[in-house]
């Protein structure tokens, strides 16, 4: 056939403008609480999709995917907003008259209105001459009648005419009897057998007939297309046709001749009914119709042309062949047996259709995904609950697992055994290697001792210790230094001399030099200590760094005796023997293999299941399924039915992991029994010993190294603060000795200043009288007058005063410098009697106690100095000297800084220095008296 048997399609409806964003923006502020501002970019989206489905798409595939995703997003939208009120406006598709509904239902209706109108055009325009297009068209026209019934199973108050309950029913019955036309079609084309063609063909008879009936309802309502009547009177009669033709075929090859010739006679009879309707058809049919092929009346014409050619020459032939050959009674056409029908086009529900994953990826995402109702949330944490109660309980199966593998291979001993019995088996039980702990601590020791080595870091202490001793000894000379002077000067000029004695003031510092000497003293002990404990490790250490540890080890093995093979000393354990114990550690390690390989793919499974359930998500689901009360446990059970393959993966390899295991086990006992009691595995464990032995040797080495490393470390940072404190102090004996020595300046001029001003003064001698004598030289006083003078015996009573010079007389005690009497008989060139002669000091040697000469000043009693010093002059008599100032208070420290006095002013008293870690018995403040606890060293 030239032509395709005429096929009708459904209009498709028009619409308006739908204003969406404001009705979405108020329900998002008003049900969810949120800021409508923040889904603008969702509103406009479902306005474009709105847009593109209803105003802009064909009838082609392309209109189809926007319609099922504007369909999609209605569902979704639906579910969120099911309160949702807007203007939805549509024109009739048979009336062209316009219904404006608020209904999110109305607007649902008539999009799948829109849907099975562009699938009923898809499957009219294929080309069913071939066998992919037969076979969209098929699928086309089923799908229409889906979604044709899902309008009238669901929307039961049509607001218009085309969505009326009527329309819709026949509209279907249109669309099936079209599908099951295609169906026939390919049925004949492929010759399949005549009685199935014919049911078929009776089937499609059937449903043409009953809309012939159905069609005569709408008739003078102006609804369908008169065409479409005309075309569905000619189909009753064709389909009719076809369904007797074939079955008469059928029985004339099952040898009913006689109601083959009749059904032929009947064939004939309804072709040529339909033949006789479709000339005036193809006549009317002058216009063009958007629901019918352009062609369609010609093609009607010529297929019930050719339809009626082929009856009449199998109804002739028949009744030729029944007149010569087979004599048969024909029967009437009222008698002849119903000819039996077969449904072949069923409506594909739009479940079906819309669960297609190909439907899925054209709607694509939730435009409102952001937006979840709170009962879905709830929902979700439920179902995100029951996810992680499958999650830990596999875990910890995946762990006990582990831990059960593990504590079996321990209990049997196998990661140290298995070596041993490998060397057996190889005939040879000597093992010089060196072991890992060994060469870890051979590394970790190369790296440190590059870095910087145990003797390079003591003579960096040894020079931190010399240089805070040299600091401190200068330190102390300077005291003793400045403290001479004073005293010097107080001798010299007698009761003139106000400066307060320096025993008092530098009291503090003393003792901060007294605490940094112990400290010092101390820390040479610890100094000394590590130095011997590193002399006892040095040797370990040294071989360790060298290659001669190898030796060491392989020393060790070979105690004082040739070694022997294991040969020699088991002579059972022939070639055989050892094959079978090497057979055994081969299987043992395959099943060791075995056991990684199934605890790596357990791992890989539990990593796998794990990122599918954090991936999975159910919310679209449970949105979907929103209306439905309680049937959030069915669907949680069958959503984790996702994940059953991955538990039954997990559980299979913990069976075949004690199945390995049990085998092992088997293997290592037959080993053990077989090889594990001989002499050569005794000879093993005595070299194991030794091995172990040597090992531990090094290892007190390394220990020691560290604790030697970490002794010295302790030693830099406790000479690094000693400096630091050693430079302090000696910055405030510095400044100390510099004010003192300004404050003596000063009182020396003021000194030869009364001096001269207390020369007594003489009147001129006459002229003829001859000058006096001059009075002889006043003698240097003695030590024993100097020390009588400061009141150091210890007596009560008044100490004498020093010898007068012969010319003049001068009183036992001043409580205040007396007037120069007059001496008139002295010459005029004498002014003052000169200064007493000071002792000289060749050099300063410090005594054994520097604290010791501090007594001298200010004891109640006189204590002789040592005969290794010379003496120095004695100061003046108590009631010759000024007032003495108290010494500084002894809880202030003597690190502060001295500041410029006057030559009568105290000096502030010093304060504390910060206290050090005692870790290295870093230097305390110095305490009150010499009654101080000091820690001494650094490794206490």
């Amino acid at each position: 056939m030239s032509h395709q048997s005429p096929m009708i399609s459904i209009p498709k409806k028009t619409t308006d403008e739908v204003d969406w964003t404001t009705p979405i923006r108020h329900l998002i502020a008003k049900s969810y609480g949120e800021n409508p501002d923040s889904y603008i970019q969702e509103c406009q989206a479902l306005q474009r999709c709105r847009q593109d489905a209803v105003k802009g798409a064909g009838s082609d595939t392309t209109g189809r995917d926007l319609l099922y995703k504007y369909f999609g997003q209605l569902e979704l939208l639906e579910l969120r907003f099911p309160e949702m009120r807007a203007n939805f406006s549509w024109n009739d598709a048979f009336t062209n008259k316009m219904t404006t509904q608020t209904s999110i239902a109305y607007e649902k209706a008539s999009v799948l209105f829109q849907i099975a109108a562009t699938q009923s055009a898809i499957a009219t325009s294929q080309n069913r001459f071939e066998a992919e297009g037969t076979k969209l068209s098929f699928y086309y026209f089923r799908a229409c009648a889906g979604m044709l019934t899902y309008i009238n199973e669901n929307f039961l108050h049509a607001p218009s005419t085309d969505l009326s309950r009527e329309v819709i029913k026949f509209l279907v019955g249109v669309i099936l009897a079209q599908g099951t036309e295609v169906f026939l079609e390919k049925c004949i084309e492929e010759k399949k057998v005549h009685a199935l063609v014919a049911k078929i063909a009776s089937q499609a008879a059937s449903m043409y007939i009953s809309l012939n009936e159905e069609v005569k309802d709408f008739q003078g309502k102006g609804i369908f297309d008169r065409n479409w009547v005309t075309l569905i009177q000619i189909k009753s009669k064709l389909f009719p046709s076809l369904a007797q033709f074939y079955r008469a075929q059928a029985d004339n090859k099952a040898g009913n001749h006689g109601d083959a010739l009749a059904r032929f006679v009947l064939a004939e009879s309804l072709a040529k009914e339909a033949h006789r309707s479709a000339p005036s058809f193809s006549a009317a049919f002058s216009h063009v119709s958007s629901t019918l092929p352009a062609d369609a009346g010609s093609s009607i014409l010529e297929r019930t042309k050719s339809h009626l050619q082929l009856c009449t020459e199998r109804k002739n032939e028949a009744q030729r062949e029944n007149d010569l050959i087979y004599n048969a009674v024909v029967p009437s056409a009222d008698v002849l047996p119903h000819i039996e029908k077969a449904t072949v086009a069923t409506p594909i529900s739009i479940q079906e259709v819309y669960g297609s994953p190909d439907v899925q990826k054209i709607i694509g995402p939730d435009i409102f995904l952001r937006l979840i109702p709170l009962s879905v949330h709830e929902s979700a944490s439920v179902y995100s609950e029951e996810k992680a109660k499958l999650v830990r309980k596999e875990v910890e199966n995946a762990e006990s697992a582990e831990v059960e593998a593990r504590s079996a291979l321990e209990a049997m001993g196998i990661q140290g055994g298995l070596e041993r019995f490998k060397v057996i088996a190889d005939g040879d039980t000597e093992d010089n290697a060196i072991p890992l702990d060994v060469r870890r601590w051979i590394e970790d020791i190369g790296v440190i001792e590059g870095r910087e080595g145990v003797d390079s870091l003591l003579q960096e202490l040894e020079r931190l210790k010399e240089g805070v001793r040299s600091e401190l000894e200068s330190v102390s000379r300077e005291l003793e230094a400045e403290s001479h002077e004073c005293e010097a000067m107080r001798i010299k000029y007698d009761h003139l001399w106000t400066q307060e004695p320096s025993a008092g003031l530098n009291k503090s510092l003393r003792q901060d030099l007294k605490s940094h000497m112990t400290a010092l003293d101390a820390a040479a002990s610890s100094d000394q200590q590590v130095a011997t404990f590193w002399d006892s490790v040095k040797g370990d250490i040294l071989i360790l760094l060298s290659p001669e540890i190898e030796e060491v080890f392989r020393a060790s093995a070979q105690p004082g005796v040739p070694s022997q093979s294991l040969l020699d000393l088991d002579v059972g354990h022939d070639e055989q023997e050892r094959a079978k114990i090497g057979q055994f550690t081969t299987e043992i390690e395959e099943r060791l293999g075995m056991v990684k390989k199934i605890s790596y793919e357990r791992n890989e499974v539990l990593k796998d299941l794990k990122e599918k359930i954090q991936a999975d998500d159910v919310s679209h689901l449970l949105l979907l399924n929103r209306r439905n009360t309680g049937v959030e446990p069915a669907l949680f059970a069958a959503e984790l039915e996702k994940f059953k393959p991955f538990q039954q993966r997990l559980a299979a390899t913990i069976h075949h992991q004690q199945v390995a295991l049990q085998e092992i086990q088997n293997l290592w006992k037959g080993l053990r029994d077989l090889a594990g009691r001989g002499p050569g595995a005794k000879k093993w464990e005595e070299q194991e010993k030794r091995k172990k032995e040597t090992a531990r040797r090094f290892s007190r080495a390394r220990d020691g190294y560290m604790d030697v490393r970490d002794g010295i470390t302790k030693g830099l940072q406790f000479y690094n603060q000693l400096t630091e404190l050693s430079s302090s102090l000696t910055r405030n004996v510095k400044s100390f000795v510099a004010e003192r020595r300004a404050e003596r300046k000063k009182l020396i001029g003021q000194a030869e200043v009364q001096l001269t001003l207390s020369a007594p003064k003489r009147p001129f001698p006459p002229v003829d009288s001859k000058p006096p004598l001059p009075p002889p030289p006043r003698s240097p006083p003695t030590l024993d007058a100097s020390f009588a003078s400061m009141n150091l015996q210890g007596n009560k009573r008044g100490t004498p005063p020093p010898p007068k010079p012969p010319q003049a007389s001068r009183p036992s005690s001043y409580s205040s410098p007396p007037p120069p009497p007059p001496q008139p008989q002295r010459p005029s060139s004498y002014n003052f009697p000169p200064p007493p002669p000071q002792p000289t000091r060749n050099s300063y040697v410090p005594a054994q106690d520097p604290y010791a000469g501090l007594g001298l000043f200010g004891s109640p009693h006189v204590l002789s100095p040592p005969s290794t010093q010379p003496s120095a002059p004695p100061p003046p008599p108590p009631s010759q000297r000024q007032p003495t100032f108290p010494p500084p208070p002894p809880s202030q420290s003597s690190y502060q800084s001295y500041t410029p006095r006057s030559p009568f002013s105290v000096p502030p008293p010093p304060n504390t220095p910060p206290r050090l870690p005692s870790q290295y018995q870093s230097v305390p403040p110095p305490q009150q008296g010499h009654g101080s606890q000091y820690q001494y060293g650094y490794g206490r």
